[in-house]
């Protein structure tokens, strides 16, 4: 029988290497920078005999990665033998025995990076050692240029240039055609290389870094502290809600700033974490922070937070994945407790406390929790209300008391004559039909599965809106948040924001399916700064956005001007809704992921429905009414609360009937 198992060619080994480490451009970018780091960290403020003003960085982009990735440093510069062994498998200067493995300091040690960029793209570099103090020192004269292409080196010869490093990779999985059509679209890819370059530039305060793309200069950072790096990525707004944070101990040492609890998102994507500056995932240590935030934030909110762990690298395994974002540490726990401490710490000495809104009637409300979002009293507001109608115990019910929950083990809801109350799941096989004259709602099938809640929420139910009551006059409104109005057999309780966010959602889908939305234009433009990402996703989404009723155009580097707003928008609150409408498309893309026209209507309904608190006339309540039930599904909102509940006269008189017979 003749042998089967056989050496790969390195050509092969090379491309099945890329498959983990070059991923998509931003994979391309990620390594080059890292090499470039680590060609200038030893020329930063050390004397090792050469000048110390190594430390600029350049990154040029075109087409998103795909055409073009230039790196340029004007770091130590490699030799002629050097630049050619760089491009060999496993070839690296970071570490030379197995002990080295468990005292990594630099970005890159695995020496597989270049060799795996080379087997799929056109890659050119050149580089020239930077003079010591013999000016007679060898390659200082001239630099050294190296074509390779699919692991092939093309040629080699020596060139004049500057001293450094600058490689140049282009037309990326130009011999990988099947790789290359699973890239996404031009934005996509540059939020992702955005978020690279971020990662790298934060951590590294002290060097100086340049963006470019397609020409344009999209990043200038100067060396300088941390703080003014953050600002200088983030924006000026980032001044205010800046925390230091800073814990040393025997084990570790862990600095950074943190973010006010005011200044608080609701998507993710602005915490960042490094150990011995490398940027890392980890959830064990981002559950630290959380917790340290907890009594000050929501759960559904994530604070800014830049943390940085400076720790002996012997209690980290940093070699447990190809793209070096997941370590390990020998003792989780005691790093958990010192990240918890550091924050909690910082919020305590720094008096941060959130935001009181003095604009809510203290005397309206028993008891207010102090909150710093507003949408945080919103939820206040609603659990204050439901207070009023939490059952007493069964056996000594209370006048104007009555339930709002489903007795337990009961699937059907018809002798219960209520709705579950809003923000109550429902099983997968619970399914609500109001049915005209009966007034309650039938619960049927007792599935214990959770609610779906993607687009399973918008089919299957069927509201008949003649199980009105013909007397409008009857709806009114309670604490300004609530319409209730009488239906033939009871009342009908509406929670506003929630039935606005139905009709809104169900008319901005309409308006994207239909590529055309009306729109309210500016006496006085608006101008709008985004940061890069959101910058490149409000470019992905410039169709649909325009469909919804924006009309905008680009203004500069990073900036929007705002001249029209869909026509149902109030005024002054058009830039907020905006840059709201982009971060809940980030969540929703996050979490739900949901196709794009079901996410952004979801998102424009949420952030443009009416809040809670707002007083309507008799006239727009019987119109809210009278829109939520010409909708496809006006029982729930798009995220599957409830918008209605139903109470029956038969579940009212229960609460009248006589106990005893004298």
């Amino acid at each position: 029988m003749p042998d089967k198992i056989h050496l790969l060619p390195d050509s092969i080994a090379n491309q099945i290497a890329a498959g983990e480490v070059v991923q998509r451009p931003a994979s391309v970018v990620k390594e080059l920078l890292e090499n470039s780091v680590d060609a200038c960290l030893p020329n930063i403020g050390q004397k090792d005999g050469r000048p110390a003003g190594s430390k600029k960085i350049q990154l040029i982009v075109k087409d998103a990665g795909k055409t073009l990735i230039q790196v340029i440093d004007d770091g130590m510069g490699m030799s002629e033998t050097d630049a050619r062994m760089c491009f060999e498998r496993h070839a690296t200067s970071k570490i030379s025995n197995t002990d080295d493995l468990f005292r990594v300091r630099t970005l890159g040690f695995r020496g597989e990076a270049l060799a795996s960029i080379a087997a799929v793209a056109q890659v050119e570099l050149r580089s020239k050692l930077r003079p010591g103090p013999d000016l007679s020192e060898e390659g200082t004269e001239l630099g050294t240029l190296i074509k390779v292409e699919a692991s092939e080196t093309k040629s080699q010869e020596p060139v004049p240039c500057s001293a450094g490093t600058s490689i140049t990779v282009k037309n990326l999985f130009y011999n990988v055609p099947a790789r290359r059509n699973f890239l996404k679209s031009n934005p996509v890819e540059m939020r992702h290389i955005l978020d690279e370059f971020q990662r790298i530039a934060i951590a590294y305060p002290g060097l100086s870094f340049t963006m470019y793309q397609n020409d344009m200069e999209l990043f200038q950072l100067a060396s300088g502290k941390l703080s003014q790096r953050i600002v200088s990525i983030f924006g000026d707004q980032y001044k205010k809600q800046l925390a230091p944070c800073q814990e040393k101990t025997t084990l570790t040492n862990i600095t950074g700033y943190i973010g006010k609890p005011e200044f608080t998102k609701k998507t993710r994507g602005e915490q960042f974490f490094y150990v011995n500056k490398r940027f890392i995932r980890h959830p064990y240590l981002h559950h630290a922070v959380m917790n340290a935030y907890e009594e000050l934030i929501t759960k559904d909110r994530f604070p800014f937070y830049v943390l940085f762990i400076e720790i002996d690298p012997v209690h980290v395994d940093i070699n447990v994945h190809p793209t070096k974002t997941e370590i390990k540490f020998d003792d989780e726990k005691t790093i958990y407790a010192f990240v918890r401490s550091a924050v909690k710490r910082s919020l305590g000495v720094h008096n941060i406390t959130p935001s009181i809104d003095y604009s809510v009637d203290v005397n309206y409300k028993k008891s207010t929790r102090l909150v710093s979002q507003q949408e945080e009293l919103n939820k206040s507001d609603i659990e204050y209300t439901r207070q009023q109608f939490r059952p007493s115990p069964p056996k000594s019910p209370q006048r104007g008391d009555f339930p709002t929950t489903l007795p337990k083990g009961k699937g059907a809801g018809k002798s219960d004559g209520i709705v579950p109350p809003l923000g109550r799941t429902m099983s997968s096989g619970h399914r609500a039909s109001i049915a005209g004259g009966r007034g309650a709602v039938d619960l049927g099938g007792a599935s214990s599965s959770s609610f779906t809640l993607p687009s399973a929420v918008n089919t299957d139910i069927a509201v008949e809106k003649d199980f009105l009551s013909s007397d409008e006059s009857t709806a009114f409104q309670i604490h300004n948040s609530y319409i209730i109005t009488q239906v033939k057999s009871g009342m009908m309780i509406i929670d506003q924001h929630a039935a606005h966010q139905r009709i809104l959602y169900e008319k901005y889908l309409t308006m994207l399916q239909n590529r055309f939305g009306a729109s309210q234009q500016f006496l006085f433009p608006q101008t709008i700064e985004l940061s890069p990402p959101d910058f490149e996703l409000v470019t992905e989404l410039k169709e649909e956005i325009h469909a919804l009723g924006f009309v905008f155009s680009y203004f500069g580097k990073n900036s929007i001007v705002v001249n029209g707003v869909p026509a149902d928008i109030l005024p002054g609150s058009e830039k907020d809704l905006f840059e709201g409408l982009i971060e809940q498309y980030k969540k929703y893309k996050t979490d739900l992921k949901l196709e794009t026209r079901e996410n952004l209507s979801r998102s424009l309904a949420k952030r443009s429905a009416m809040k809670h608190g707002t007083k309507l006339t008799a006239t727009e309540m019987n119109t809210v009414i009278n829109q939520l039930f010409t909708c496809k599904t006006p029982a729930y909102t798009p995220n599957g609360d409830f918008t209605l509940i139903i109470l029956g006269l038969d579940k009212i008189n229960e609460y009248f009937v006589k106990k005893s017979s004298y």
